[in-house]
């Protein structure tokens, strides 16, 4: 049985970088040292289909029928961008044995994205 991960709303699911722990002079720092870091970075997975926004039609509507379309405004990150976040406000999980993190996307410091080509 195949399991994916559906991420609801604003959240951002990352696979965070391990790093080795070695300053670029190549001293190794202790693991205590690394877990003060306020900040983390990693790469973007997947994200959730964003900001929910409410629909005004649904004002006209009687409270108990359902509205089957839901909308919302798309999230800045995308799959596959690099990413800087705040770690304090990181929820770490693993799922089918590999370490991830959800962030609500507000966590995001900064994205590093390829630039697309156009023609």
């Amino acid at each position: 049985m195949n399991k994916e991960i559906i991420l609801i709303g604003d959240k951002v699911l990352i696979e965070p970088d391990e790093g080795e722990g070695k300053t670029d002079a190549g001293l190794y720092l202790p693991q205590n040292v690394k877990e003060k870091e306020k900040i983390q970075s990693g790469k973007i997975i997947k994200t959730g289909p964003g900001y929910p926004v409410p629909d005004p039609s649904i004002l006209d509507q009687e409270p108990w029928v359902k509205n089957s379309k839901s909308k919302y405004f798309p999230l800045q990150a995308k799959e596959g961008d690099y990413c800087i976040f705040l770690k304090d406000q990181a929820v770490e999980i693993e799922f089918e044995k590999k370490h991830y993190v959800v962030i609500p996307h507000s966590s995001i410091l900064l994205l590093i994205r390829d630039k697309e080509l156009t023609f």
